[in-house]
């Protein structure tokens, strides 16, 4: 037999290793035997999780922090559609990752063979594209086609589903071809010159612009021209949640985030403009919620790569479809300063009118440990979070300052991410401090996890803010449904500083707001391996401001409503 002779699953894993990959998460099974055979043989480091769940989020993680690819490995049927939340939360985020399943054999397709799932099917609505390989001399151009789809243009996960007989199958390999056959795939390319003239003369003759920050600038690099024309212009911005990190948020014209749990002066500055320019955002309903009523006196500028956005939520008077960094390059050429100095005058009277604060008396608030959090890293940790009203909390109060620090999930919300997106981000970025801050509620979705840092030695802090409720809906029930609590009280959650160190892992308890300092402090030096922070803080305080769903932003709550009287079913 030639030396050159090859597996399906050989070939695969080489065609991988060939695009970069040094990390693959993931969890083994029947289906995906031949592909985990192969990565003995291979330098990609494997790390097995303890979830198909968490290996997916994983790999978001890992791929927001170090802005390469993720890569999933896992098996046929269970296996497969276990990823398939993780995969959702990096479509809605744009975020690149790849896939791969091992799944039954081409012959038993169709037939409920054990463990068979049509995962093609099943994931292709929130996939950027998907493939079922059925000819061994196919996988090297799809690995190559899966990678360039997931990282170009607007980036997102592609699954590659690999059945046994192709994996196991076995040929020579030399002389398959490799080379992208994508007729179909465009990737704006050709940016308007006169939209970018047209751009310039609306930011040059506004006398109250904005300019808002989303993921895409993030993702485009295009942090430097961004921060340029900011300069340049001398024009206040805003970031979505997601795009923080673009711009400093300790910029004196950074207003921080918009939208309904955003800072009260960003959401009253976006009520006065008379310009808007969103670059890499695409107007989600979390920061226009009544879109027609959103920036209703502003000239609109869409900025996007992806042409499926333009128009979807908000009608602009200018789009230019193309990348975030290429389109602000042109602008900045063109741009001449206009006269905002009065606008600046007035927004940063607003940040003094109506900063974010919170009442320090009574048991230990969320904001205050996150106060202390920011001013011991000194804003240079790479934070993750999971999602809540510890989310948005962490939003207001950690300030991002560079790209790719800030790793949370936005379009799903998913609870659970926060764990395990931290763990790829560590991984990813060793020698950064990595924070994640999650909630009682989604930490308890994949604590399972705790092993996977364990076991690698990470030195990941979770900071676990303990209420005993799921927050951020005990706080529409609190605030829209009359206070009539239904589901949502945690009761029975177990200590959570014993259960990591059955994990292996130190863990620390604060409970009083003396001891916050301290023993943050102490968990910050520890390096030995990951450690946890309980933090047992108020149980019914809520996010504000707040701007109610569908309501426009005139409309944002400032402070907490009167209490009142509790009525619970608890939770089951």
């Amino acid at each position: 037999m030639s030396t050159t002779m090859k597996k399906g699953a050989e070939i695969l894993i080489d065609a991988v290793h060939k695009e970069g990959v040094e990390y693959i998460f993931g969890y083994p099974g029947g289906s995906a035997i031949p592909i985990f055979d192969a990565l003995l043989d291979s330098p990609i480091k494997f790390v097995l999780t303890r979830h198909e769940q968490g290996a997916t989020h994983m790999a978001d993680g890992y791929a927001r922090a170090t802005g390469r690819p993720g890569v999933v490995l896992v098996t046929s049927g269970p296996g497969a559609t276990n990823t398939i939340t993780g995969i959702f939360t990096a479509h809605m985020d744009s975020v690149p990752i790849v896939i791969i399943c091992g799944q039954m054999p081409t012959f038993t397709l169709g037939l409920d063979a054990f463990q068979e799932a049509d995962v093609w099917g099943i994931s292709s609505p929130i996939v950027k594209h998907s493939y079922l390989i059925k000819k061994i001399e196919d996988i090297p151009r799809i690995v190559k086609e899966a990678f360039h789809i997931a990282q170009t243009g607007r980036p997102g996960p592609v699954l590659i589903d690999m059945p046994r007989d192709v994996s196991s199958k076995i040929i020579d390999p030399i002389g398959i071809s490799p080379n992208i056959t994508l007729p179909g795939y465009r990737i704006p390319d050709k940016i308007d010159q006169k939209d970018i003239e047209t751009a310039a003369k609306y930011l040059s003759e506004a006398k109250k612009p904005i300019i808002m920050i989303g993921h895409g600038a993030i993702i485009s690099k295009a942090y430097k021209a961004i921060s340029f024309l900011i300069e340049k212009m001398r024009i206040p911005v805003v970031n979505t949640l997601l795009g923080k990190g673009c711009f400093p948020e300790t910029h004196e014209l950074n207003l921080g985030m918009p939208g309904m749990h955003g800072t009260a002066y960003a959401n009253k500055a976006l009520e006065e403009c008379d310009l808007i320019m969103a670059i890499g955002a695409r107007w989600d309903d979390r920061i226009t919620s009544k879109a027609d009523a959103f920036c209703a006196k502003a000239i609109k500028i869409h900025i996007d790569i992806d042409p499926a956005e333009i128009n979807k939520i908000i009608e602009v008077d200018l789009a230019i479809i193309g990348d975030a960094k290429e389109v602000v390059e042109a602008i900045n050429v063109v741009a001449k300063k206009g006269n905002t100095e009065e606008w600046i005058k007035f927004v940063n009277k607003l940040k003094k009118q109506f900063p974010l604060k919170y009442k320090k008396e009574g048991k230990l608030k969320v904001q205050h440990v996150l106060d202390e959090l920011y001013k011991l890293t000194e804003g240079k940790s790479i934070v993750a979070t999971d999602v809540g009203q510890h989310q948005m909390w962490t939003a207001q109060f950690y300030k991002t300052s560079f790209p790719n620090q800030w790793i949370s999930s936005g379009g799903a919300g998913t609870m659970g991410f926060g764990l395990p997106s931290a763990i790829g981000a560590q991984i990813g970025m060793p020698e950064r401090q990595v924070v994640v801050i999650v909630g009682d509620g989604g930490f308890q979705m994949t604590m399972s996890e705790l092993a996977t840092a364990s076991r690698l030695k990470l030195p990941i802090k979770i900071i676990l803010i303990n209420n005993n409720y799921l927050g951020m809906v005990r706080q529409w029930q609190n605030i829209f449904y009359e206070n009539r609590l239904s589901g949502v009280v945690l009761e029975g959650n177990p200590n959570f500083v014993q259960i990591a160190k059955g994990y292996g892992i130190k863990g620390f308890f604060i409970k009083r707001s003396a001891d916050v300092r301290k023993v943050l402090g102490e968990a910050l030096k520890y390096n030995e391996g990951p450690c946890l922070i309980d933090i047992e803080v108020e149980k019914e305080d809520n996010v504000y401001p707040m701007v109610p769903a569908g309501a426009p932003l005139s409309s944002m709550i400032l402070e907490p409503p009167k209490k009142k009287t509790n009525k619970s079913t608890g939770g089951a």
